[in-house]
């Protein structure tokens, strides 16, 4: 049975991970990922696609689920794995019960500490907006 993950409200926000409450038509934003040798390994899709294939079994339900083409979703697992130390997914192919893929213990790693990494960001960009509200009351200043 596939598990499901609850995540939080900032979980949800996208590719816009972190974004404060617009004040004088202004408002803190952010993205954020994580790249490898100057190539991107994690980010809030990848992590997305690998949720998925955790909760369907596999990298072409997971794809249908997202409104992505399979061959694009096999790129990023492949681009992922390739750029771990090791693999965070097993694909097996065919066979009676038609193939599937589940996540390694390096991927459930992966998936945690990105939403970790992500509430760190939030915690920081929340932070910043005092300093960022301050700057524009005194440019708006006479």
């Amino acid at each position: 049975m596939a598990s499901r993950t609850v995540r939080s409200k900032a979980q949800h926000r996208g590719p816009g991970l972190a974004a404060s409450r617009p004040k004088a038509g202004c408002r803190v934003s952010g993205r954020l990922w994580v790249e490898r040798d100057g190539e991107t390994f994690l980010s809030w899709g990848r992590v997305v696609l690998l949720e998925r294939i955790r909760d369907h079994g596999s990298i072409s339900a997971a794809a249908r689920s997202m409104k992505m083409g399979y061959r694009h979703a096999w790129e990023l697992v492949e681009s992922m794995n390739s750029s771990s130390p090791k693999p965070l997914l097993r694909t097996q192919t065919g066979g009676a019960r038609g193939g599937g893929a589940e996540l390694t213990p390096e991927g459930e790693a992966a998936i945690a500490g990105w939403w970790a990494l992500v509430a760190r960001f939030s915690e920081w960009m929340a932070g910043e907006e005092p300093r960022l509200w301050r700057t524009v009351e005194g440019a708006a200043g006479p």
